[in-house]
Formats: structure tokens, C-alpha cells, sequence
């Protein structure tokens, strides 16, 4: 069954819907995920090192994996995120 993917809600890996309306980062969102909600992450995540709009792992790798591969504070990094959307 293919469904077609809106910015209303998201598939995850897991087979859970994330609505875009909440607005919340976590660090189980996988970066494809964190962009197709967010059509301007690209452009944040590229300016803290982490350039995940070219990168094949984005599909399934989480926040927190990426993260981790960058030497990255995860916390810190959602954190960040999440301060960012809020503007």
C-alpha cells in the first residue's frame, strides 16, 4: 500500500505518525523525517556541521545517531532545534 506522505503527518521508521503541528524535535526523528517537516532544517542543520540533505543515511538514521556519528551533544543539539522553530 503506497500512501501518499503530506506535511500534515510524517511515516516514521516506525510506522508512527508525527504531525507536523507539534512542532517538536526529538531525537528519534530521523532526518528525513526533520526535513520533510521542516522544509528550511536543511539550511540549520548545514550551518552546525551536519549536512544531512546529501547524505543517503538521512532516510533512516535518527537526530541522536547523527549526532553521535559528529562527535555532537544530542541534547544540546535538540535543544537547539527546538529553540530555532519557535522563532
Amino acid at each position: 500500500m503506497n500512501k501518499k506522505m503530506t506535511r500534515n503527518s510524517v511515516p516514521s521508521r516506525k510506522g508512527i505518525k508525527i504531525p507536523s503541528s507539534s512542532g517538536k524535535i526529538t531525537k528519534d526523528m530521523t532526518f528525513a523525517e526533520l526535513m520533510m517537516d521542516d522544509e528550511k532544517i536543511a539550511e540549520r542543520l548545514f550551518e552546525k556541521g551536519l549536512f544531512c540533505g546529501g547524505c543517503p543515511m538521512a532516510q533512516f538514521e535518527t537526530i541522536e545517531q547523527g549526532a553521535q556519528a559528529h562527535g555532537m551533544d544530542v541534547a544540546k543539539l535538540v535543544d537547539e532545534l527546538n529553540s530555532e522553530n519557535k522563532k
